[in-house]
């Protein structure tokens, strides 16, 4: 194998977190597991929960930080040491709270946008890594946005944010080769 790649997905750890917005870069990597059959996550450090798989080539490692959504680049900073992977092969998936609801944006680089996560990951290693924002909308005051990511998707928006971490799962290989074509290929109604 040539490269080792890392999907991580932002969120916080606990069954009381489970289904709110701030987690869906957990439900994304549990539909990778689940697609990949590598449901088997193991703890790295205590810092992550981590499964792996192959695929282009490629040993692909699925991340779920356990540090907590505001402590992410922790464990991101000891996965890509201790596997040696480069910026090009760090895919973060994250909520976005200033796309629309449902909508995907991957982009490589850039600010954070008032994510504690991703600026925790940026502090930690950089900012020249792969970003998979899924919008979550807005709500409609400033000091409510707390409370709104962290409080569950509701039916409706639960079965969209399946829909999207399947299309995710069954395209993952776009990823590794051409990005901005998942991009297109996710917002293709």
């Amino acid at each position: 194998m040539n490269d080792c790649v890392l999907f991580v997905g932002l969120g916080n750890p606990g069954i009381a977190y489970k289904n709110n917005r701030h987690n869906v870069g957990f439900m994304i990597i549990d539909a990778l597991a689940e697609a990949e059959a590598s449901s088997s996550f193991k703890k790295a450090a205590s810092l992550a929960e981590t499964s792996s798989f192959s695929a282009e080539n490629k040993k692909i490692i699925l991340v779920k930080p356990l540090t907590y959504m505001n402590l992410s680049g922790r464990a991101v900073r000891f996965l890509l040491d201790f596997y040696k992977v480069k910026s090009d092969n760090i895919f973060v998936f994250h909520d976005d709270i200033d796309l629309e609801f449902g909508r995907i944006k991957i982009k490589k680089g850039g600010g954070n946008g008032g994510h504690n996560g991703l600026r925790n990951i940026d502090e930690q290693i950089g900012r020249e890594y792969w970003r998979i924002r899924v919008g979550i909308g807005r709500p409609q005051g400033k000091s409510e946005v707390a409370s709104y990511v962290l409080h569950d998707f509701n039916d409706d928006e639960m079965i969209t944010i399946s829909q999207i971490s399947q299309k995710i799962a069954d395209n993952f290989t776009l990823l590794l080769s051409d990005p901005k074509k998942l991009e297109q290929e996710l917002c293709a109604k």
